[in-house]
């Protein structure tokens, strides 16, 4: 994570995304603009709630994990979306682990000035009220996804979501397959079962094993296959 001192991007991004109307005008100093790289946690389960945070580019990932040390994908998450809504709201700690999918830059405000600032604003308060409905939808589409749909199609929305950015032309299909124990975990199988997957998968011509790295071969077929949705993103 780095702190990114341009004032004319952070600007950028307010406009874009139309997030000045939402926020109280005492809170404008206060907004910090951070840099994530791919493969950075934003933030881990159970860990103190500090920030508020406004995905402005790159996609997330959203999983939680059980004591017995499991994990189950809930989501990912494109501009414009936010971390922390739920946390700010219920005072709690972080629920779930967010973890940047490519290059992320998110807006971060201190709790202690949306405290002293924007607890009574109503455009940010009706501004976080969709958000988490969308999420709570999100999330009960997933769990429903995970447990009535066949690993094949599972896998391959999986694929779609975490080696495809819309906004970065540099993820062009890969996934690398020191990550394919934590893809099991992640859509709900177990990481033989994953194998005969990619098997199946490769024999269709869906995607293709290296030595290193499975590449999705044809984007259009593994839509096919998700039936033209993906039930990780929104």
């Amino acid at each position: 994570m780095r702190e990114i001192h341009d004032t004319e991007l952070l600007q950028h991004y307010m406009e874009t995304f139309e997030i000045k109307p939402i926020l109280n005008d005492d809170l404008l100093p206060y907004l910090t603009l951070f840099s994530y790289d791919h493969g950075e946690l934003i933030c881990t389960q159970g860990d103190p709630y500090n920030h508020l945070y406004l995905l402005v580019k790159g996609k997330l990932k959203i999983f939680n994990t059980s004591p017995e040390g499991r994990t189950l994908i809930l989501s990912f998450k494109t501009p414009l979306d936010v971390v922390g809504d739920i946390e700010y709201v219920q005072g709690t700690d972080f629920i779930n682990t967010v973890e940047a999918v490519s290059e992320v830059h998110m807006i971060a405000i201190h709790h202690r000035w949306l405290k002293k600032f924007a607890s009574d604003h109503t455009p940010l308060l009706k501004f976080l009220l969709n958000v988490i409905t969308q999420k709570f939808y999100v999330k009960s589409s997933s769990l429903s996804f995970n447990l009535l749909y066949p690993v094949e199609v599972r896998f391959a929305s999986y694929l779609l979501s975490v080696c495809f950015d819309e906004g970065d032309a540099l993820y062009s299909g890969k996934l690398s397959t020191s990550h394919l124990i934590d893809a099991a975990n992640l859509i709900g199988t177990s990481y033989r079962h994953l194998n005969r997957v990619i098997q199946h998968l490769s024999k269709e011509g869906l995607v293709e094993r290296h030595k290193g790295f499975i590449e999705v071969k044809n984007r259009e077929g593994l839509s096919e296959l998700a039936n033209h949705r993906n039930i990780y993103e929104k």
